[in-house]
C-alpha cells in the first residue's frame, strides 16, 4: 500500500466538470493498492498518514500532524503509483491489486480516517480526475505499508 501525501494549502478533484472533494489547508493523498495490501496494512497506513509530522510549529520545525495543524484530509485513487518502472519505456502495473479488491480496501482506508475525526472528502475510484493543488511547501513524501 503506497500513499504519496502532500501538504497543501488547498486541494480539489473534478469528475466530468463538477468538483467532487475539496479541502483547505491539509493532506492530499494519492493512494495506491498493491496485490499483497490487507487491512493490517491499510490501518497502519492510515495512522501513518493522520500521525505523520509535517506541518509546522510555532518555531518553524515540522513537528505537527494534520489533526494538531487543524488540517484536512483528501484522497484520491492512484493506481499508477503501483507502477514498476525499472525497466522499459512503458510502465507495468503487475503490482497493482484488481480494481474490486482495490476499491474496497480504499474505502476502508478512508473510513478509518474518519473513524480518527477527519472529514474525508474523496475521488471517483476509477473514474478520469483532475487534481488540482497548491502545494506547500513544497513538501511530499511517499510512505508505505
Amino acid at each position: 500500500m503506497i500513499a504519496l501525501i502532500q501538504r497543501v494549502s488547498e486541494a480539489s478533484v473534478t469528475v466530468d466538470k463538477k468538483v467532487i472533494g475539496d479541502i483547505e489547508k491539509g493532506l492530499l493523498v494519492f493512494l495506491a493498492i498493491e496485490l499483497d495490501d490487507n487491512e493490517q496494512k491499510a490501518k497502519r497506513l492510515a495512522e501513518r498518514v493522520a500521525g505523520y509530522r509535517i506541518f509546522e510549529d510555532e518555531q518553524g520545525k515540522m513537528n505537527l500532524n494534520v489533526k494538531q495543524a487543524q488540517g484536512e484530509i483528501l484522497v484520491v485513487s492512484q493506481f499508477t503509483l503501483a507502477a514498476d518502472t525499472m525497466r522499459g519505456m512503458r510502465p507495468s502495473f503487475s503490482k497493482a491489486a484488481a480494481p474490486d479488491f482495490s476499491n474496497k480496501l480504499y474505502l476502508y482506508f478512508c473510513q478509518l480516517l474518519r473513524e480518527q475525526g477527519f472529514k474525508v472528502p474523496t475521488g471517483k475510484f476509477g473514474a478520469d480526475m483532475k487534481v488540482r493543488l497548491l502545494n506547500d511547501g513544497p513538501v511530499t513524501f511517499t510512505l508505505k505499508c
